[in-house]
């Protein structure tokens, strides 16, 4: 197949990215299996024909794919196809990454098992070096993803047809597949620390395996292409930090500086070597910023934000939760901020890389949002501990996100007002972000029932900016009580007086001339409230509760909800296929509204 006939053909992982790779996307052959056959009849053993065809990264469910759409429940899928290891990689051990495989994932190549995976939403990488032959071989992929409310579902529904707002679920690669060649010992992740304060940053270097003699390890530093720090160290060991000084001489500014308004970052090749011979050479990237809160403020390079961030879902009509291209990224983040948003709080949804490195690129602030379970159980817990050490761990280098959510509306945990042992799992998902990352700040249960957390963040869908006012008239009494009908913090917590305080979903103007579109299932559609009649109401309505929100005198920014009708949720500034449904620029002219509260991060 032509390269450009390849889906998505570009390279995934920008901020982990290898130059000889190869993108195995495309046409693979494709089955269900409903009965759960195929283990016990060795459907993993080269030379059996699957029934269908499938293309690949996108799921069965969707257009894109060849089959769907459809809300039929397949809990057992089997893909293959043929791979030949081009000249180039020969020689070199061969790494297999799947981006993403919703949920769990058996990997066989040329019948014999390379390795499992859980988790739908995070990447997971095999060594498939010893499998391979000479010539042509046979990858074969055995995914089960079955509707368990254990699993980080997000917005993906567990039952046929549509709910509420929850939307048809993805299951199997929706994600990229890709080989990557490195030496006998590669680089497994790099994590960039900025240490804004004192001009530095620390390398934070693993090895996928133990050393087997010393090797020497090269990090450099590069800005606009010219070379800025290079350092050079002996690495006897697994793991190795090495701290750089980014001071630059001869300089009024003392190092490149990474905000929304110049989005600056730093180019990094991190390269392995024993006795001149190269074992790995991986690039990334990072910024120098700076986000935490201070005395109910969010400072970003120790300056004030205020934000106005938008609730985006990243669902498309062909292609459900998997973009359909590089350039559609490129496209509602340059609408976000079109919009006069300054960041997207990424709903319910591990976003591909590519939105993040983007979003770097182009100057958006963003929220990482963990997907909900709809179960509490010790499987639950342990599939958010992995679902949010694996966000972290893939995406830790990206400065545009600054505030990790693990929990939403306490859905999956809805005893959490009083249940001790509820309470505890959002402290430890709160405790594991900052032990994994201290540079971000956390919202642990976004909505209401505060634990323990860096922002008090609630939602209030009221129609009116003056219910609103009076929902928020007194910190105190919004904090000891609840602002609507949810109650602000966890029975047994109390507010330290630390917190930011945002809105962190309001609004869902619905229009009444803006039906479903696509495959609803024959579901009405819906937004919050009474849909309003013409632009002149919906901008009526907007100023209104957006102004009352800009007006609480002790909140730090709201987000709106949302960037885009998603299936039956037709509340979105644009329609599924991203076309505006207001004036943009008046819409970001009321957004940003000089009269509000601005600063100079903002």
């Amino acid at each position: 197949m032509a390269m450009q006939q390849i889906p998505r053909a570009e390279h995934p992982r920008p901020d982990f990215e290898r130059e000889n790779w190869m993108n195995l996307n495309g046409t693979w052959q494709f089955d269900f299996d409903d009965a759960d056959v195929g283990r016990r009849e060795k459907w993993y053993l080269p030379g059996r024909s699957f029934g269908r065809e499938i293309l690949v990264p996108f799921a069965y469910q969707t257009r894109a794919s060849g089959i769907g759409p459809t809300d039929e429940i397949h809990p057992v899928l089997w893909y293959r196809r043929v791979m030949a290891i081009p000249e180039r990689m020969k020689g070199k051990r061969i790494l297999l990454h799947f981006g993403a495989v919703d949920f769990e994932a058996e990997v066989y190549v040329n019948g014999e098992s390379a390795g499992t995976h859980r988790g739908g939403y995070t990447p997971f990488t095999l060594d498939i070096t010893r499998l391979l032959r000479d010539g042509e071989n046979d990858l074969c992929l055995r995914a089960e993803d079955r509707p368990d409310c254990t699993q980080p579902r997000g917005k993906q529904y567990w039952e046929r047809g549509l709910m509420g707002c929850w939307y048809t679920p993805v299951s199997g690669i929706w994600q990229t597949v890709y080989l990557e060649a490195a030496g006998e010992t590669a680089l497994r992740s790099i994590h960039m620390t900025p240490d804004y304060d004192r001009h530095l940053c620390t390398a934070e270097i693993e090895l996928d395996s133990v050393l087997t003699a010393p090797a020497e390890l090269e990090v450099a530093l590069r800005f606009d292409g010219k070379p800025v720090r290079s350092l050079r160290t002996e690495m006897a060991g697994r793991r190795i930090s090495v701290p750089v000084d980014l001071n630059a001489q001869g300089s009024l500014e003392p190092m490149h500086v990474w905000t929304p308004e110049r989005p600056e970052l730093y180019s990094v090749d991190v390269f392995l070597r024993r006795d001149g011979e190269e074992l790995d050479h991986v690039k990334t990237y990072f910024g120098m910023r700076k986000v935490e809160v201070r005395d109910g403020k969010v400072y970003l390079n120790n300056c004030p934000l205020y934000q106005r961030l938008v609730l985006d879902q990243g669902y498309w009509p062909d292609t459900l939760l998997t973009p359909p291209s590089d350039e559609a990224l490129q496209e509602d983040i340059r609408m976000t901020l079109a919009l006069g948003y300054n960041g997207a709080r990424k709903h319910q949804k591990l976003e591909d890389p590519r939105y993040y490195y983007w979003a770097d690129r182009m100057g958006l602030l963003v929220w990482g949002e963990i997907p909900s379970p709809y179960e509490f159980c010790g499987q639950s817990v342990r599939n958010l501990f992995e679902t949010l050490s694996g966000f972290i761990d893939r995406d830790y280098n990206h400065p545009c996100i600054i505030t990790w959510v693990p929990l939403n509306e306490s859905w999956g945990v809805r005893q959490i007002y009083t249940d001790r042992r509820q309470q505890a799992l959002a402290r430890l998902l709160y405790q594991t972000a900052k032990a994994l990352d201290g540079t971000r700040m956390v919202s642990v249960n976004d909505g209401w029932e505060q634990v323990e957390t860096d922002i008090c963040a609630l939602h209030d869908y009221a129609a009116e900016g003056a219910v609103l006012a009076e929902h928020f008239a007194s910190r105190e009494e919004v904090e000891r009580h609840a602002c609507d009908w949810r109650p602000c913090y966890a029975e047994g917590v109390a507010p330290t007086g630390r917190e930011a305080f945002l809105v962190t979903e309001y609004g869902g103007i619905a229009f009444s001339n803006i039906g479903l579109q696509g495959d609803a299932g024959g579901m009405e559609s819906w937004g919050y409230h009474d849909k309003v009649t013409s632009e002149e109401a919906f901008f009526e309505r907007f100023r209104s509760v957006t102004d009352a929100i800009r007006g609480i005198p002790y909140c730090q920014g709201y987000c709106y909800t949302q960037l885009t009708d998603v299936l039956q949720e037709v509340n979105g500034l644009m329609t599924p296929d991203r076309k505006p449904k207001i004036d943009v620029e008046r819409f970001a002219s009321i957004n940003r509204n000089p009269g509000a509260r601005t600063n100079q991060a903002d």
